[in-house]
């Protein structure tokens, strides 16, 4: 069968996704249009340094009065025009984007520093403008980014993680972390290392050949159980036994890859700090900083081949989604074209935020922390964020005032009238536990 599918139309499905998700595009592509804010909203950009030098900044819109902020960010998108701003401050409540050090940029995606940038921001919204209450919204990668700053943020300082996956030093004894009063979740996955371990394709015998290929763990390959999108696809166990144990190991490849290329520069940095290094030739010490210094840079192909993306039968519960993933209907193409999650990243980068084996950003762990009020919304038409894993993650929190519910959106939040009832979905259960606009 001639598979007639328009690579054309899926290049512009993904670019819009890809826009939405990342901060950019048009009011309707999951962003609202500021003059759709309630009347007489003000906006407010503030400018913030973390402990580490690290710059970062906040966008808060506000009508006065309110005491309860609530807080939305994610590690790399702008979520100062998030769709459910102008119900959440309709209702009374402010509303404040942390815009982190690595908005929309990646490549160097450190989530123990992004804690760092939310930290100094909370302690200014208590602190300087008198909020009483912060609640955070978390939305995509939002979500893991917030569970995992709210479990350090319970724990004493001597507590805290004291380095990153890399061997960096955290900072999180040192700085005041203001622990947030609630949280709510709203088509999240459960974390972008465990979202990347489920989606990274490990039929890729060769890092360097995007092309390279091993047909017996190819999800693609029809003689596994491939069909052509629109149908659905079918896997059976055997497979899935051998194609997760494989993903499983190329994460780990990648980790030691990662690791080998921290602990060579970490060599070279010993090195350069040493008090012979000034006594060294000339063209040595030249050699020696430059290896301190270097900037490696890691390419992660192939990276949209989570086998649910085409077999629903998998993460099934409560799913109403058709094949295809967050960034196309055709997860088989997208596998293969430019862009991609964590295509090309830093070592640092990959272990904190991509690496399942090694990110500390994992909802089912940090959620455990968690004693305060917690409302999980999933969306059952979601391609990429399953209820099955929401549903997880509401059993790993341990806070005694828990609730999930349920809307039929998609990813971004279509249809509209699903969007909406999944935002009034918030709005009713912030009433009930949050004080409103005096």
């Amino acid at each position: 069968m001639t598979d007639k599918r328009n690579t054309n139309d899926d290049v512009k499905f993904r670019s819009s996704a890809r826009a939405s998700e990342s901060g950019f595009g048009a009011p309707g592509v999951g962003l609202i249009d500021y003059t759709a804010l309630p009347a007489g909203t003000s906006t407010q950009s503030i400018s913030f340094k973390a402990i580490d030098g690290g710059s970062s900044r906040g966008i808060l819109h506000f009508r006065g009065g309110e005491k309860t902020v609530v807080c939305i960010s994610h590690p790399r998108a702008d979520m100062s025009q998030h769709y459910a701003i102008p119900q959440l401050i309709e209702a009374g409540f402010a509303c404040y984007s942390h815009q982190c050090r690595g908005l929309n940029n990646d490549i160097d995606c450190v989530h123990e520093e992004l804690l760092l940038d939310l930290a100094v921001g909370y302690k200014h919204l208590k602190a300087k403008l008198g909020f009483e209450k912060i609640v955070l919204l978390g939305n995509s990668g939002g979500g893991s980014l917030f569970s995992f700053y709210q479990a350090e943020a319970s724990k004493a300082p001597k507590d805290r993680l004291t380095h990153t996956p890399a061997g960096d030093p955290t900072s999180f004894d040192e700085i005041e972390m203001p622990k947030a009063d609630g949280l709510m979740f709203i088509a999240v996955h459960p974390g972008e290392g465990v979202f990347m371990l489920d989606e990274i394709d490990p039929s890729i015998p060769d890092e360097a050949d995007p092309l390279s290929v091993d047909p017996s763990l190819d999800m693609y390959n029809p003689d596994n159980g491939f069909r052509a999108p629109p149908e659905a696809s079918h896997y059976n166990k055997e497979f899935l036994d051998r194609y997760r144990a494989a993903q499983h190991a190329r994460v780990a490849r990648l980790d030691a890859k990662a690791k080998g290329h921290i602990a060579e520069q970490n060599r070279y940095k010993k090195m350069l700090n040493d008090d012979s290094y000034e006594t060294l030739p000339l063209q040595e010490k030249i050699y020696i900083a430059r290896r301190a210094t270097v900037g490696f840079y890691m390419t992660i192909y192939r990276t949209e081949a989570n086998p649910a993306y085409c077999d629903l039968s998998l993460n099934s519960w409560k799913s109403t989604r058709n094949v295809g993933s967050v960034v196309g209907p055709y997860p088989d193409m997208m596998n293969y074209a430019r862009g991609g999650h964590s295509r090309c990243i830093t070592p640092r980068g990959w272990l904190s935020s991509w690496s399942g084996l090694s990110s500390n950003a994992a909802i089912v762990e940090t959620i455990k922390f968690n004693q305060d009020p917690l409302l999980i919304v999933a969306f059952t038409g979601d391609n990429g964020c399953f209820p099955e894993d929401n549903r997880r993650q509401l059993d790993a929190c341990t806070a005694k005032d828990k609730e999930m519910a349920f809307s039929a959106a998609n990813h971004f939040g279509y249809p509209l009238d699903e969007r909406t009832k999944a935002v009034d979905l918030l709005v009713e259960w912030m009433k009930k536990r949050y004080p409103k606009r005096a």
